[in-house]
């Protein structure tokens, strides 16, 4: 047993205590699988990471994510909160650029970072695996309950409902404005006589009606299936909706950013970058990004 050092980010915000809280603990060599589910659940953030030793020169470091109720294999705000921490250490808060890789389950996951201050900066990372749509969600009328809405309340231009995974799976439904996203609940009941919904047990819902005219999304992102009634910033979920864009509203060649919010019907305003990077009608790269602020450092024994 020995001190293990932490610190806690807010990640996809510049300002202390908005975004989405992450854990991550600095050394986690040696911590069995089980022990690092236990300190997720005593954290009880949406996520904490354990950063490991790299396993070749290609790495900055090895890291693991759990959320307190199981091990994902990639997750955007943990890749973006890791990164800038350990920018801030190779950097020991100096202001300026730097790039390396993080390894992730999912693969080995290219970032770039600014380092803005003591405790601060930003980072960006190019998607390990672009999105596909791997299923539907059946109509607005089956699906509308699920979610406790009306099924005039679900769909907005061409976006509908739909699966689509990018390092793994999301449902992603698309209501009339912010208003209806403010109302789902997800009630864990199924209509009678219908099967289960896979928005049941997460689901990120969106709209075209930002809070911030400069922005583009609105967007809320529930998944008690994780543990998590609801969180605050959803890279995951951000990265299958790069394929929503693309299928639905089909960008035309060249580079494409957009900022979702999300988190601001919890009172913790986040913002995520995306940026689609189209060739010939496909998507051939995305990236997403967002700022970090440390909030605590500290130690455990294990």
């Amino acid at each position: 047993m020995r001190k293990r050092e932490f610190v806690t980010l807010d990640v996809f915000t510049t300002e202390r205590f908005a975004g989405n809280p992450l854990a991550v603990v600095l050394d986690g060599t040696g911590i069995a699988d089980a022990a690092m589910q236990s300190i997720a659940r005593e954290f009880n953030l949406s996520e904490t990471v354990f950063v490991l030793p790299a396993r070749g020169s290609d790495e900055r470091a090895f890291i693991r994510i759990f959320t307190p109720a199981r091990e994902l294999p990639f997750a955007g705000h943990p890749t973006v909160g890791t990164a800038v921490a350990l920018a801030l250490t190779d950097r020991a808060g100096a202001p300026g650029k730097l790039d390396f890789v993080l390894g992730e389950k999912v693969g080995p996951v290219p970032c770039a970072i600014t380092v803005t201050g003591t405790g601060s900066g930003s980072a960006t990372f190019s998607l390990p695996k672009l999105p596909e749509r791997v299923g539907d969600l059946g109509d607005r009328t089956t699906l509308a309950p699920v979610l406790g809405l009306e099924p005039g309340d679900i769909g907005f231009g061409a976006h509908a409902a739909a699966i689509f995974a990018a390092g793994g799976p999301f449902p992603l439904v698309p209501v009339a404005g912010r208003a209806a996203v403010d109302r789902v609940v997800l009630s864990g009941t199924k209509p009678s006589g219908t099967p289960a919904n896979p928005a049941s047990n997460q689901v990120f819902v969106y709209c075209a009606e930002p809070v911030d005219s400069a922005y583009h999304y609105y967007a809320r992102m529930l998944a008690p299936g994780f543990g998590i009634a609801e969180d605050p910033a959803t890279g995951l979920a951000t990265a299958c909706f790069a394929g929503a864009i693309m299928e639905f509203q089909k960008p035309g060649d060249g580079t494409h950013r957009f900022v979702i919010e999300q988190g601001y019907a919890m009172g913790r305003p986040s913002q995520i970058e995306l940026t689609l990077h189209v060739e010939r009608g496909k998507l051939v790269r995305a990236t997403i990004g967002g700022g970090a602020v440390v909030v605590t450092t500290g130690t455990f024994m294990m």
